[in-house]
């Protein structure tokens, strides 16, 4: 067996120095590009939930009739006679327990803390730290009424879901 005594292991100091740089040229670009993805995937589901709490509100104002005098099962509309008038001045919050809200203008002002419909918790049980407000706005000239419901996220983003309803 022959030992070349010439031959050498091993790194040398510089190539140590620059192995230390490029990870740590490769470490700093991974905490300032990919690390921050995490926050984005969590405001991604914030938004996500809130629409989801919007649309669950949605679909609960969306089924119920458009006003107080509109008739069982939306005949007559309300305006169809001067006894049978819209109500297009909507006072903010119902005195209905939240189980017999029966038209648009009883969800005005509803926010977080009522009870979810048929239920004893409350939104802010099912959605801890978000918050939202309905609101309901009459326009006697196009015979519309707007509904709009503001949710904000933990992350306090305020995200707006509108729709216009008819009286037909």
């Amino acid at each position: 067996m022959r030992i070349n005594v010439n031959s050498t292991r091993g790194f040398t100091l510089i190539e140590l120095v620059i192995g230390m740089l490029v990870l740590g040229i490769g470490l700093t670009m991974m905490a300032t590009m990919l690390f921050p993805q995490a926050d984005r995937a969590a405001e991604t589901l914030h938004r996500m939930r809130a629409a989801e709490l919007a649309q669950s509100i949605m679909n609960e104002v969306w089924s119920k009739p458009f006003d107080p005098n509109t008739g069982n099962g939306g005949t007559p509309a309300c305006d169809a006679t001067a006894a049978n008038a819209c109500q297009y001045t909507i006072t903010t919050g119902s005195s209905k327990p939240r189980d017999q809200f029966d038209n648009l203008n009883d969800y005005n002002g509803l926010t977080e803390t009522a009870n979810m419909l048929n239920s004893n918790q409350t939104y802010v049980d099912v959605y801890p730290n978000y918050r939202f407000r309905v609101t309901v706005v009459g326009d006697a000239v196009t015979h519309t009424k707007r509904i709009q419901i503001e949710v904000t996220t933990p992350s306090n983003e305020t995200i707006r879901f509108d729709a216009i309803r008819s009286n037909y």
